[in-house]
C-alpha cells in the first residue's frame, strides 16, 4: 500500500512537471550537463521531445565516457549556433564525422582517441572556428593510413588566431625542422598554453633560439614565436641543457615548465642535463612549477650528470616555486633535496621518483621550516623509513600522499598518516604493511580519503577488508586498488559487497584467489546513498584472477553492472564470449591485454586527481533506446554452453 502511494505520488510529480510550457521545460533543462539532460529524456515522451529540442542550442556538450559511432553522434549534435564547449571521446569516428564536429561557435574543443583521423581535421578545424581559445587533440592520425602534413598546422594556426590553450598530443617530430619552425610563426600572439605529446630536442632548441633577421640592422634579432606563453608542457627524447637555456631566455613569461623524456639509448654529454644546465632555469624569477622527469619506458637510465651542486644553483633561483617535480636524478642526496625544502618557502607539491640516495634526513627538520605542504609523491625512494613519514606528517594539509614502492616502509608509517585530517589520495603499493597497519587507517578512510591502493602488499589478507569497512560510519571511498594481493579471496569481496560501499573503481588483477563468487557478489552489490541507487561501478580489473571462469560472464552481462565503463578480464578464458561481451555493451571498454584501465590513472600524481561522478548515467539508455540487439546475448550463451557440454 505504502509502495502503491509512492508510485502515484511520483507520477503525479511527473504530470505536473510536463504539464509546464515546453519553452519554460527547455530553460530549465539548459541548466544541466549532458547526462543529466539524457537521464530526464529517459522518463517520458514530453521530456525526451523537450532534450531533442534543446540540443540545437544546447551552449555545453561534453561526452567523455562514451565513444559514440557518427550514427549514434548525429542526432544528439545536431547544428547549433549556440555550441561554445565540446569534448568528445572519438575512438569510433574518422574524417567522416568532421563536418559535425565543427562548429564556428565554439570556445573550446577537447577530443581525445582521433587516431583514425588523418591531419584534415587541423585544417578544417583552422578554416572553421576562428574565435576558438582552447584546442586539445589526442593521438592524430596515429592508425596506420592516416597523414598529416605542415599545410594542415599551418592551416590551424593561420585560422585560430585567438588560440590561447594548444594541447597537440601527437609526435610532430615527423614534420622537417624548418617547416615546422616557419609554420610556428603563424601562431595566436594570444598563446598561453602549449602541449606537445612529443617533439624532439633539437626542434625545441632551433624553435626558440633566437636568429638573426634578413636585411635589417645587424643586432636586430627575431622576436619569440611565443611572446606570452606561460605554460609549456613537453614530451622530448632528450632534456638537454641547450633546450632548457633556450626556453628559460626566450619564454620571458613563463610560469609552468613540465619536461619529461625517454631516451633510447644512454645520452652522451651533449644531449643531456648537467648541473650547467640546471643553473640557467627560471632566469626571469617568474616559475612557480617545475618538472624534469627521465621516464624509464625504454631503457633504466637516469640524469647521471647531475648532482648536489645543480640542484642548489637550481634552488637560488627557485624560491617563489610552489611546485616541483623531479624524478630520475640518482646522484642527488638529501643536501640538494633539503636545499629546495628550505629555500622554497611557498612549496605545496613535491614530488620525487627514483631518489636513491635520499633518506629519512630529508624530513627530520620539517616541522621547523614554514612549508605546507598539500601534496607529496616519493615513489621508489627504498632508502626511507618509518621515521621519514613520521616527520612528514607533520604537515597537517596533506591531501595527497603517493608512497608506492618504498619497500621499507610499514605499519608504523601508517600510524602517523592515519592522524592526517585532510588527506583524499594514499597509494602505497608494494609497502612492507599488514591487515594490523590498516586499522589504522580506519578513521581516515571513513571520513575523508577518497582513493586508496594496496597494489602489491604482500602481507595483506581479506581481513584488510574487514578492518577498513566493519564500521557503521559512512564511507567516502570511491576508488579501491586491491591488485596482486596473493592471500585476498572472495571471502574478502563478499564482505566488501556487503558494506555497500559506494566504490566507483575496483581493481583487483593478478589475485589468485579471486574468482567467480566475487563477480556475482559485485554484481549484486546495491549501493544507496545520495548519489544514486544500485551497483556504483565505473571501473572493474579483473586481469590474471585465477579462479574466473567462463560462469562468471553470464554476471558481466546487463542489466548487472548497469554504469561499468571499463572492464578488465583475461582474454583467454573464453576468447568468443570476451567478444560477445563486447558487441552487448558498446560502450563498456574491455581490455583482455593487461593494460592499464582508465584514462591516465595516477599519471600525473603531482595534481590532484579525484573523478567528479554523475548522479546518474542515463546517456547509453537514451541513444540505444531500441537499438539494442539480444543476439550477442545468445552468442554468449551459445559460448557459456560450448564450455559446459550436455551430455
Amino acid at each position: 500500500m505504502v509502495e502503491a502511494e509512492a508510485a502515484a505520488a511520483e507520477s503525479a510529480r511527473v504530470e505536473s512537471l510536463v504539464s509546464l510550457p515546453s519553452a519554460l521545460l527547455a530553460t530549465i533543462m539548459t541548466k544541466l550537463d549532458l547526462s543529466s539532460i539524457c537521464s530526464l529524456a529517459s522518463t517520458c515522451r514530453t521530456l525526451r521531445a523537450c532534450a531533442s529540442q534543446i540540443l540545437s542550442f544546447l551552449p555545453n556538450f561534453h561526452l567523455l565516457d562514451v565513444a559514440p559511432t557518427l550514427r549514434l553522434l548525429v542526432p544528439l549534435l545536431p547544428s547549433n549556433p549556440y555550441l561554445k564547449s565540446l569534448k568528445l571521446d572519438c575512438l569510433r569516428l574518422d574524417d567522416s564525422a568532421i563536418n559535425h564536429l565543427i562548429h564556428p561557435s565554439l570556445h573550446e574543443l577537447y577530443l581525445q582517441n582521433c587516431g583514425d583521423f588523418s591531419g584534415r581535421l587541423l585544417s578544417e578545424i583552422g578554416n572553421a572556428c576562428r574565435d576558438l581559445r582552447s584546442l586539445y587533440l589526442g593521438s592524430l592520425a596515429e592508425k596506420r593510413g592516416r597523414a598529416i602534413h605542415i599545410s594542415d598546422l599551418e592551416e590551424l594556426l593561420r585560422g585560430c588566431s585567438e588560440l590561447e590553450t594548444l594541447s597537440l598530443m601527437f609526435d610532430v617530430s615527423i614534420f622537417l625542422r624548418v617547416n615546422f619552425a616557419r609554420a610556428w610563426t603563424l601562431a595566436s600572439a594570444n598563446l598561453l598554453s602549449l602541449e606537445i605529446g612529443y617533439i624532439s630536442a633539437v626542434m625545441i632548441s632551433e624553435l626558440l633560439s633566437p636568429t638573426a633577421v634578413p636585411n635589417q640592422p645587424q643586432y636586430h634579432v627575431q622576436q619569440s614565436i611565443w611572446p606570452n606563453i606561460q605554460k609549456l608542457c613537453l614530451s622530448v627524447d632528450y632534456i638537454t641543457d641547450a633546450m632548457i637555456g633556450a626556453i628559460s631566455k626566450t619564454l620571458t613569461s613563463l610560469t609552468y615548465l613540465d619536461l619529461r623524456d625517454a631516451p633510447f639509448i644512454e645520452p652522451r654529454v651533449l644531449f643531456d642535463l648537467t648541473n650547467s644546465g640546471l643553473q640557467q632555469i627560471n632566469q626571469h624569477g617568474k616559475l612557480k612549477h617545475l618538472s624534469l622527469v627521465r621516464s624509464q619506458e625504454f631503457l633504466v637510465t637516469y640524469f647521471r650528470r647531475v648532482n648536489d651542486l645543480g640542484i642548489l644553483l637550481m634552488a637560488d633561483r627557485c624560491s617563489s616555486m610552489e611546485s616541483i617535480c623531479l624524478g630520475g636524478f640518482c646522484r642527488v642526496t638529501d643536501t640538494g633535496f633539503r636545499a629546495i625544502l628550505h629555500s622554497c618557502s611557498k612549496l605545496c607539491k613535491l614530488k620525487v621518483s627514483h631518489g636513491m640516495k635520499l633518506t629519512d634526513l630529508l624530513f627530520l627538520d620539517i616541522s621547523a621550516t614554514s612549508l605546507s605542504l598539500t601534496h607529496v609523491s616519493l615513489r621508489w625512494c627504498n632508502l626511507l623509513t618509518n621515521l621519514a613519514i613520521q616527520h612528514l606528517a607533520s604537515n597537517l594539509d596533506l591531501t595527497f600522499l603517493d608512497l608506492r614502492d618504498c619497500r621499507s616502509l610499514g605499519n608504523e608509517a601508517l600510524i602517523a598518516i592515519g592522524n592526517l585530517p585532510k588527506l583524499k589520495i594514499l597509494l602505497l603499493d608494494g609497502c612492507d604493511i599488514s591487515d594490523m597497519g590498516i586499522s589504522y587507517l580506519r578513521n581516515s578512510v571513513a571520513s575523508t580519503l577518497v582513493t586508496l591502493s594496496v597494489r602489491g602488499c604482500k602481507r595483506l589478507t581479506d581481513n584488510c577488508i574487514t578492518v577498513l569497512f566493519g564500521t557503521s560510519t559512512k564511507v567516502v571511498l570511491q576508488e579501491l586498488d586491491l591488485s596482486d594481493l596473493p592471500n585476498l579471496s572472495d571471502n574478502g569481496v563478499l564482505f566488501l559487497a556487503k558494506s555497500r560501499i559506494p566504490i566507483c573503481e575496483l581493481r583487483m588483477r593478478h589475485c589468485a584467489q579471486i574468482g567467480d563468487t566475487s563477480i556475482m557478489a559485485l554484481a549484486s552489490m546495491q549501493v544507496d546513498d545520495d548519489r544514486w541507487h544500485g551497483n556504483s561501478l565505473r571501473l572493474l580489473d579483473l586481469y590474471n584472477c585465477g579462479r574466473i571462469t567462463a560462469l562468471a560472464f553470464r554476471w558481466l552481462k546487463k542489466p548487472y553492472f548497469p554504469r561499468l565503463r571499463w572492464l578488465g578480464v583475461n582474454g583467454s578464458v573464453n576468447r568468443d564470449m570476451v567478444d560477445a561481451l563486447a558487441r552487448s555493451r558498446p560502450y563498456l571498454h574491455v581490455q583482455c591485454r593487461g593494460d592499464e584501465l582508465g584514462n591516465n590513472q595516477w599519471g600525473h600524481s603531482d595534481s590532484f586527481y579525484m573523478h567528479d561522478y554523475e548522479e546518474m548515467d542515463e546517456l547509453e539508455k537514451w541513444i540505444l533506446d531500441g537499438e539494442v540487439d539480444s543476439d550477442d546475448d545468445d552468442e554468449i550463451e551459445e559460448a557459456e554452453n560450448d564450455d559446459y557440454p550436455v551430455d
